[in-house]
């Protein structure tokens, strides 16, 4: 499907109800820097500046699809322990419900330290009893699973291997779900594929794929794997991932297909696998086909991989990278799509960029001008005046082009990553909402002040004034045309 398709489809997506049930665990981020070595082992030593905590495991798959707008119920166990209260409440800060999380006094709560140096992880420890879950913590899960099964659109097995998903899980929430017809999605582990028997579809990587089926896969072995990874477990599709190479998708009996990865720097391939069963799970309890639903998918990892850490892929932030796969009309943002836009560049991490203008009558000093602005920043965002301040502005017959036309033009042009519009005579007010890394304008602005400065500068921006190409304005190009002398700029 085109992009303009996709981008339609999650823009109508409603709020459908996933059940998550896996293991829960705690990720900590430990940052800081490294500049010599231990005195004491040949190892380096690492000047913590701070540490944060995220869901990690069945967790993270939650926080992503809480963020796609879906319900979500969320099954698992945790320890009777800090970690275990912390947990939790990252839980009800994301907006998910931890009433299904059993407590279990006899296993701790899973956590996962990492310690960073920059976007380079050092060292990762684990601290976790990885047991099959058993005694009151497993009859109490099975006693509540049933009806958050009944109650869900679809239902998503995370599994780590951490033993939550024990034999008599597995096979209570298939056997809930076939009664009603709910999809039941399996991130696998393990070798063992046959217990996950009677479900959806499998999600594996390359890696696990090969380890369930003891034989290495080629490209074009993806097919008969795919065929035995169904036939292995009874499921109706199957889905692996192939990081660079994208994903392979395929339903028994029926289309079978390969979407490419788009092409852009990793930085860190971890939780991606849990954002695709996550997306996974958002559109098949919507109802999606499969194929539209691992093209989404396929979009929402790629966000992720070029952040560091676990990340939750938002609907906005989804929308926003379809709109830049189709720049001309794409690049064009109104009301919530540019609070969306703004939103994610800043998570990304990018250098905002903003400059405004009537843009009526686009010249090289236009395309030289914006040049300069694109090098201050990683993204530029630009401003054009609706019809009627540019009327006010500039008098009768002005603009000669509408705003639509303005602003079309505008995103056509390759150093400009988005357009939006503004009705004030000013740019006060969009220079406050937008609140750029840099604000630029022209070298004219030099005497009469830049409006906005003061408020980029207290927010830790800069204000840069960008040099002009002499002889080059829409004046002198519309006094030509009428056939009178050229005017200075």
């Amino acid at each position: 499907m085109n992009t303009y398709e996709l981008e339609a489809i999650v823009e109508g997506l409603g709020q459908p109800r996933v059940l998550i049930v896996g293991d829960l665990i705690l990720d900590r981020y430990v940052t800081g820097d490294v500049s010599r070595i231990s005195p004491e082992a040949p190892i380096p030593i690492l000047a913590v500046k701070q540490s944060e905590e995220r869901l990690g495991g069945a967790g993270n798959v939650a926080a992503n699809v809480v963020a796609m707008g879906a319900a979500v119920d969320i099954v698992g166990v945790l320890g009777d322990d800090g970690w275990g209260r912390a947990l939790k409440q990252l839980f009800e800060r994301e907006g998910i419900d931890p009433s299904g999380c059993v407590v279990d006094a006899q296993r701790p709560t899973i956590l996962k330290t990492r310690m960073m140096s920059g976007q380079y992880q050092m060292l990762r420890v684990d601290q976790e009893d990885a047991r099959a879950v058993g005694g009151a913590a497993l009859e109490a899960l099975l006693r509540d699973l049933p009806a958050r099964v009944a109650r869900a659109d679809a239902v998503v097995l995370s599994d780590y291997g951490k033993g939550v998903l024990a034999p008599a899980v597995i096979r209570c929430v298939i056997a809930e779900a076939r009664k009603r017809a709910i999809p039941v999605l399996v991130d696998p582990k393990g070798e063992d594929y046959a217990r996950y028997r009677g479900a959806t579809l499998v999600t594996p990587n390359r890696k696990e794929a090969e380890q369930a089926l003891q034989r290495k896969l080629r490209l074009e072995d993806l097919a008969q794997a795919a065929e035995d990874l169904m036939q292995l477990s009874e499921l109706d599709a199957a889905v692996i991932t192939l990081g660079p190479d994208g994903i392979y998708h395929k339903t028994r009996g029926g289309a079978a297909g390969q979407v490419p990865a788009r092409a852009r720097q990793v930085f860190d391939v971890t939780g991606a696998g849990d954002t695709v069963i996550a997306q996974l799970g958002f559109y098949l309890a919507a109802r999606l086909p499969l194929a539209t639903a691992v093209e989404l998918a396929n979009h929402a990892a790629g966000i992720v991989v070029a952040r560091l850490g676990t990340h939750a892929v938002t609907r906005g932030e989804l929308l926003a990278e379809l709109r830049e796969l189709h720049p001309t009309v794409g690049k064009v943002v109104r009301g919530q799509e540019l609070e969306d836009l703004l939103a994610s560049w800043r998570k990304a991490g990018r250098r905002i960029v903003f400059t405004n203008g009537c843009f009526d009558v686009l010249h090289v000093g236009h395309v030289s001008y914006l040049r300069f602005a694109k090098s201050q920043g990683d993204v530029l965002l630009v401003g054009a005046n609706d019809d009627a301040s540019v009327k006010r502005l500039k008098g009768e017959g002005r603009p000669v082009n509408p705003l639509d036309d303005r602003m079309s033009m505008l995103a056509a042009l390759e150093m400009v990553d988005a357009v939006t519009s503004f009705a004030e005579d000013t740019p006060a007010r969009i220079v406050e909402r937008v609140s750029p890394d840099v604000l630029v304008k022209g070298q004219d602005w030099a005497d009469k002040g830049v409006v906005g400065r003061e408020w980029v500068e207290a927010h830790g921006g800069r204000v840069v004034l960008a040099p002009l190409v002499p002889g080059r304005s829409t004046t002198s190009i519309l006094e030509r045309a009428r056939g009178g002398q050229q005017a200075s700029c």
